[in-house]
């Protein structure tokens, strides 16, 4: 597994803390991406053809936790 950048890093330590208590669980990984990826769906939305919520961080996220 390559390194992962401080933003996906921190959602790693923030979800293993409140599941396991433990900052490096790795095996979770794929979990929290398809969390991303569902937050950035819910909060897509347009108006009048224009993209309201910009999620483009969040979908980046899922796609270095999968990698």
């Amino acid at each position: 597994m390559s390194e992962l950048s401080p933003a996906a890093q921190e959602v790693l330590w923030a979800f293993n803390k409140a599941a396991s208590g433990k900052p490096d669980d790795w095996h979770y990984l794929p979990a929290i991406a398809a969390a991303l990826r569902a937050a950035a769906d819910r909060l897509k939305y347009k108006l009048l053809d224009v993209e309201v919520v910009d999620c483009s961080q969040l979908l980046l996220l899922a796609d270095e936790l999968e990698a």
